[in-house]
């Protein structure tokens, strides 16, 4: 599945639960960002070792790949609202990042 086709069942998802009432942007941001305090959570006392490895830990794992996931779904469902394409964006941020910060000897 790609974005598109994320974006798409995600929104499907919500219409048959007639959730778009709920799903304004500034609702989503804030979903979104108690998805990522739930992700940090996992991760706040862990050493460097442990953060490194935590997607594959079998007690952490599937917690982490869990608000991973719900990350991206809030992610995905927000820029879906506001009709952005969070691939053309990040390949522009990612573009605009390299001219900001040349790697050493360009």
């Amino acid at each position: 599945m790609d974005l598109d086709g994320l974006a798409h069942r995600l929104r499907d998802f919500a219409a048959a639960r007639d959730w778009e009432q709920h799903h304004s942007p500034k609702n989503l941001v804030m979903a979104l960002g108690g998805e990522v305090g739930e992700l940090t959570a996992l991760f706040q006392w862990l050493t460097e070792q442990e953060s490194a490895t935590a997607a594959h830990d079998p007690r952490l794992g599937p917690q982490v790949r869990d608000e991973l996931a719900d990350v991206l779904i809030y992610l995905v469902r927000l820029a879906d609202r506001l009709d952005v394409d969070l691939l053309a964006e990040a390949e522009a941020k990612v573009q605009r990042n390299e001219t900001r910060f040349p790697a050493p000897g360009d």
